[in-house]
């Protein structure tokens, strides 16, 4: 089976009716968690980003908070995980400021983790603030400023984790 082009999509569905339209993305729902979840942040979450970004905070300290010490390898591999996580709740948002926030928590909780000393861990700490650098270059001058300060506070505390 051939995949439809995004165009071809949208006009086979301008040609549908508001109950068509309804059955389709109930049943397009069923498929897979990420359709759902997805269907679920525009419907009920996109008017309040901010209690939505709360939310994926509040996810991440319990998802920090269940990691497994036990060795590196666990810890890595669940950090990685988390991060997983976060990348897709950024991809239902599309908003840069939602996705900076919620990177800039993600290194907090990084520097805040005991086990801090897998090469690993730091080049995946590294990587994030890279990503977040280069996404605070392309916002509002405002918002530069806002949270270029937040990043250097980062980065300032970055030191404690050597």
């Amino acid at each position: 089976m051939k995949t439809a082009t995004v165009k071809q999509l949208k006009d086979e569905l301008n040609n549908r009716s508001p109950k068509e339209l309804l059955e389709l993305c109930l049943r397009l729902s069923k498929f897979k968690k990420e359709n759902k979840e997805l269907l679920t942040y525009l419907l009920f979450e996109a008017s309040d980003e901010e209690a939505y970004i709360e939310g994926i905070k509040k996810e991440i300290d319990d998802a920090f908070q269940q990691i497994n010490t036990k060795s590196y390898y666990f810890i890595n591999k669940s950090v990685r995980k988390v991060l997983r996580r976060i990348k897709t709740y950024i991809r239902y948002s599309l908003k840069k400021e939602t996705e900076i926030d919620l990177l800039i928590y993600f290194c907090r909780k990084i520097q805040k983790f005991p086990h801090t000393n897998s090469t690993s861990l730091h080049n995946l700490y590294y990587r994030q603030i890279a990503i977040i650098k280069k996404k605070v270059a392309t916002l509002h001058e405002d918002l530069q400023y806002d949270y270029g300060v937040e990043l250097e506070e980062i980065q300032q505390l970055n030191i404690s984790m050597y």
